[in-house]
C-alpha cells in the first residue's frame, strides 16, 4: 500500500539523466551500470571522491581526474556557510567555480545536522563514543534544524526546501533530499519518529525541486531507520512510492561491520528497482567489496584522503589495506608505494615520500592524496572488469586483502 502523508507528490522525470546494468555477476547481487549526467557517464560501481569544501583536500581538479576519477561531490551544509550558494551560482555554479567539467554530487546538509547535535562527524553513527566538541544545534523542529554557523556564530535554519534552493545553485549533477539522521543510541521510538519526519522532509524536498526542475540535476531519496529492520523496510516503501532518481542508504549501521553490511543487504534487496544505489560515507576496501556484492553502485567517503594526510598509503596485497609511511623501516626503501599504479606518485620511493613526511612538507601530503585517489580508482575498476567479464569477486578480494598478515 503507497505510503500517503497528506501532500501532493509531483509528477518528476529525468530526460537527462539514465540509470542503466550492463552486467551482473552470477554468485552475488554485484552489478555494473552506467549513470548517465549532463556532465557525462559514470561507470559503477564507483568511488566519488569527497571535495567538502568545494575542494579535494591536497589535490587540484586536474590531479583528481589524471588517476581515473569519474565524479566528486561537496558538502552542502559547509557550502552554505563559506563561501555562501548566492556566490557560488554568481560564479557560474560548482562546476566552474572549481574547474571540475565532470559529474557531480552535493549531499543535503542532513548529516551534519546528525553531527551538531552530537558534536562529531568521527565515529558517530557506528555506535562508538563521540567526541566532547560544542554542539552547535539549536534544535529540530518540523521546520527543520536551526543551528549557530561555525564562521559567525549566526542563527541559520537549514530546512528542506532551503537544502534544495542552496544545491540548485551549487548546481551539482546529482543532489539529495533532506533527511535526519539518528544515531545507534537513540530509542527505537525516536528513530520512527526520524524516519517519519525524514519522508515528509522527502515531500517537501521534491516539491521544492519539482519548482524549477529543468532537467540539469536528478534527486536521491534517502534510506532512513538506523538498525531497526521494520524501519528500514518503511523508509524503503516510502522511496518505492516517490520519484526519486536514485537511493542512498544513510543513518546509523550498527556497531561494526557485521552490522554495516547486514543493514545494508537489508535496504539493497528490496531497494526500489533500476535506480542507482549509493551507500554514504563507507568507502574502507572491504566496504567496497561486501557493498558491491550486496548491490552498491556507488560509494563516498573521505577515509583515503583523511589516510594520506596523516602519512597512511593505500596498498593492494597488505591485509591492513595501508601502509604507514611515517614508519622508520621505509627510511631507505627505494621501492615505490605500488610499483603497478598509474600515478605520478609511483614515480618516488617510499624513502623520498618518509623524508617529506619527517621534513614536514607539504608534498608528501599531496602525492600521497593522489596514490590513495588513485588505488581507490584501480580498486572499482579491476571491480568493473571483473563483474564483466564473469571473474571472481571473492578472488579479487583476497588479491588486494590477503587474510594473512603481511608485515613489511
Amino acid at each position: 500500500m503507497p505510503i500517503v502523508l497528506g501532500m501532493s507528490i509531483p509528477d518528476i522525470t529525468y530526460n537527462n539523466f539514465d540509470f542503466k546494468i550492463t552486467a551482473t555477476d552470477d554468485k552475488s547481487m554485484a552489478r555494473c551500470g552506467e549513470i548517465v549526467t549532463p556532465h557525462g557517464i559514470v561507470e559503477t560501481p564507483n568511488y566519488i571522491v569527497c571535495g567538502t569544501k568545494a575542494a579535494v583536500k591536497a589535490a587540484s581538479p586536474r590531479q583528481v581526474k589524471e588517476v581515473g576519477t569519474q565524479i566528486i561531490l561537496a558538502n552542502t551544509y559547509h557550502m552554505m556557510i563559506q563561501p555562501g550558494a548566492d556566490l557560488v551560482e554568481q560564479m557560474g555554479g560548482l562546476h566552474k567555480f572549481t574547474g571540475w567539467d565532470g559529474p557531480m554530487l552535493t549531499d543535503s546538509g542532513g548529516y551534519q545536522i546528525f553531527a551538531m547535535q552530537h558534536g562529531s562527524v568521527a565515529k558517530d553513527t557506528g555506535g562508538q563514543s563521540l567526541s566532547t566538541k560544542e554542539k552547535s544545534l539549536l534544535k529540530i523542529t518540523e521546520e527543520g534544524a536551526y543551528f549557530r554557523s561555525y564562521k559567525g556564530g549566526q542563527k541559520l535554519l537549514l530546512s528542506p526546501e532551503i537544502s534544495i534552493q542552496v544545491q540548485r545553485k551549487l548546481g551539482a549533477d546529482l543532489i539529495v533530499q533532506l533527511d535526519e539522521c539518528t544515531a545507534y543510541k537513540d530509542s527505537k521510538s525516536y528513530t520512527a519518529e526520524g524516519v517519519e519526519r525524514s519522508m515528509r522532509w522527502g515531500d517537501r524536498s521534491l516539491q521544492e525541486f519539482a519548482k524549477h526542475h529543468d532537467n540539469t540535476q536528478a534527486m536521491y531519496g534517502v534510506i532512513q531507520g538506523a538498525h531497526f529492520k521494520d524501519l528500514r523496510e518503511i523508509s524503503i516503501q516510502y522511496l518505492k512510492d516517490r520519484p526519486f532518481f536514485g537511493t542512498a542508504i544513510g543513518g546509523s549501521m550498527g556497531k561494526g561491520k557485521d552490522d554495516l553490511f547486514k543493514i545494508t543487504r537489508w535496504c539493497t534487496e528490496i531497494a526500489p528497482e533500476g535506480r542507482p544505489i549509493h551507500l554514504l560515507g563507507y568507502a574502507h576496501i572491504l566496504d567496497i567489496f561486501e557493498g558491491v556484492k550486496l548491490g552498491v553502485d556507488t560509494f563516498d567517503c573521505v577515509h583515503p584522503t583523511r589516510l594520506a594526510r596523516h602519512g597512511h598509503a593505500l596498498v593492494k596485497g597488505h591485509s591492513a589495506e595501508r601502509i604507514n609511511i611515517n614508519n622508520a623501516k621505509y627510511k631507505n626503501d627505494d621501492r615505490p608505494i605500488m610499483a603497478d599504479l598509474k600515478c605520478y606518485t609511483s614515480e618516488f620511493s617510499r624513502a623520498y615520500i618518509h623524508h617529506l613526511f619527517k621534513a614536514g612538507e607539504l608534498l608528501g601530503m599531496q602525492l600521497l592524496t593522489q596514490h590513495n585517489i588513485a588505488a581507490m580508482q584501480t580498486l572499482l575498476s579491476d571491480v568493473r572488469r571483473c563483474i564483466k567479464e564473469g571473474g571472481d569477486l571473492d578472488a579479487l578480494q583476497a588479491e588486494w586483502l590477503p587474510a594473512e598478515p603481511i608485515f613489511e
